[in-house]
């Protein structure tokens, strides 16, 4: 079984002590063992950030915005090998682990503006002879402790804009599936970014807890569940970092009687299904405004759930691989286990699914609950797999009251062909990303990615502007050059034009 390195000022480092196994979904088999880092081995990456921090924070823009054009370009010759290594330790298929790729891709490409997005601002003749200007500086040393459940993305999210600010940046990736991350790390250094400018250590809560505490990283980003989120923000923040944290998500879908069915079915099977529903984005409750919606939602999501083609990642032509680990299946069943119990209609239930050669793997049908209501566990709680519930509502102000009472704000959308109503939502809805008629509303990598309520933890969002302004601070500067010829007396009043 091969050993999987930490890549640290540009080398692979391996180190005894602990370690975990890191799986293949589809045939529940260990594939390789992980390294789980000590606090030396973190010492060692924060050691060799900062040694690197001040020739690349000085390394012009234009310079830095180079490696990330050779780094994107490295990344489209190579995502086929990403793909399938993704696919073999997620379980996503290798349709969904390109298209992810691709969304990642697209935050490099912003990146690679970083002389356009660095520009400060400039004001001549402020006060007599005074001009004054704001500069957008780097942190220095900062990290990031990313999900398994977008090996190569969510990195992408962070890493790429943090370096062509100028700063260092140590990536913590998910243990369940570190090698496309990996790979994808060394492509950067291929494209010619500096040693000690990224580093990549694997780890589990010891590893975070080092780059919590240690005094040398000055920021933090996280993406994963509400509660190691909530954690992260207010550990990091009480020891003086700046941190965004990105947390859980119940994300509803609210069905009107003029949508488009047709279209909002086929939305929905890929919003909830996609990716064995392992998105903090994906779609777990269809709110359904009137029983005839609902009715006809359900006969017509039926047989399109029971017909999903489900096998290996890896494979072609699939809908859905299995979930990433036999605890997560489990934990999946039992949410449906309990959903019986609370008395909601269980429509389809994909347990005790098994695919022909892969008997052994982590697969779990699509399920689809009716008549589910808020005080069921499988409504309150994020699900974290193939599983959608249909809820029914009399009106679009009590679909929207029960999406703002949720304790989750990360993404909406609204299926209608009202554009009263889509206006009304949109503006009254108390979440971050909102789409109408459109199931997964993630920005595109100009803009910038957050929920609201327990599902940010932070002022800022991931990525895009509110990125640039995460990773980097802002310096005024107010200069003034007086004549040669000119003496004024002193002021002592509080200075104005």
């Amino acid at each position: 079984m091969s050993v999987i390195p930490h890549l640290i000022n540009g080398e692979l480092v391996t180190e005894t002590g602990r370690s975990t196994d890191v799986f293949n979904p589809s045939t529940g088999q260990a594939i390789h063992k992980l390294p789980l880092a000590s606090r030396e081995t973190i010492q060692q990456a924060i050691d060799a950030a900062k040694a690197a921090f001040p020739a690349w924070r000085n390394t012009p823009a234009a310079k830095r915005a180079q490696v990330m054009f050779r780094f994107k370009q490295l990344l489209e010759q190579n995502e086929a090998r990403i793909a399938q290594l993704i696919s073999e330790e997620h379980g996503k298929t290798l349709e969904d682990a390109a298209g992810e790729l691709k969304r990642g891709i697209e935050n490099v490409e912003f990146a690679c503006a970083a002389p356009e997005i660095l520009k400060g601002e400039y004001s001549r003749n402020v006060g007599p002879n005074i001009d004054a200007w704001s500069d957008f500086q780097p942190l220095g040393v900062v990290a990031g402790i990313t999900p398994f459940n977008f090996p190569a993305m969510v990195p992408l999210w962070m890493y790429p804009l943090a370096i062509v600010c100028g700063n260092c940046f140590i990536l913590k990736p998910s243990e369940r599936d570190p090698s496309s991350t990996l790979l994808i790390a060394q492509l950067l250094l291929e494209a010619g970014l500096p040693k000690g400018v990224l580093s990549v250590v694997h780890g589990d809560k010891a590893a975070v807890d080092a780059l919590i505490e240690a005094p040398e990283v000055k920021a933090l980003s996280f993406v994963g569940s509400t509660p190691i989120a909530e954690y992260i923000y207010a550990e990091g923040t009480k020891r003086g970092k700046r941190v965004q944290a990105l947390g859980g998500a119940k994300n509803h879908a609210v069905l009107m009687p003029d949508a488009d069915l047709d279209n909002a079915v086929s939305a929905l099977m890929g919003a909830a299904y996609g990716s064995c529903g392992e998105r903090c984005m994906a779609i777990s409750v269809a709110v359904c405004v009137g029983d005839q919606v609902a009715d006809a939602l359900v006969a017509k999501l039926t047989p399109q759930i029971k017909a999903l083609k489900i096998g290996a990642g890896t494979s072609c032509g699939l809908d859905m691989g299995p979930l990433v680990t036999g605890a997560a299946r489990d934990k999946v069943s039992g949410y449906v286990e309990d959903g019986v119990a609370a008395g909601a209609t269980l429509v389809v239930d994909g347990r005790g699914l098994s695919v022909a050669g892969h008997e052994n793997g982590f697969f779990l049908g699509g399920c689809l609950f009716d008549n589910v209501t808020p005080e069921m566990r499988i409504y309150k709680e994020e699900i974290f797999g193939p599983v959608l519930c249909v809820v029914r509502v009399n009106s679009l102000e009590e679909a929207m009251q029960l999406i703002n009472d949720h304790e989750y704000g990360n993404g909406t959308c609204i299926f209608t062909r009202d554009g009263e109503a889509a206006r009304l939502f949109c503006d009254e809805i108390e979440v971050g990303m909102v789409g109408v008629n459109v199931p997964l509303p993630v920005p595109v990598a100009y803009h910038s990615f957050g929920g609201w309520k327990r599902s940010l933890f932070g002022d800022l969002h991931a990525y895009g502007p509110d990125g640039v302004r995460f990773y980097t601070r802002r310096k005024a500067i107010t200069q003034r050059w007086p004549q040669r010829a000119s003496h004024e007396a002193s002021q002592f009043a509080f200075p104005s034009l």
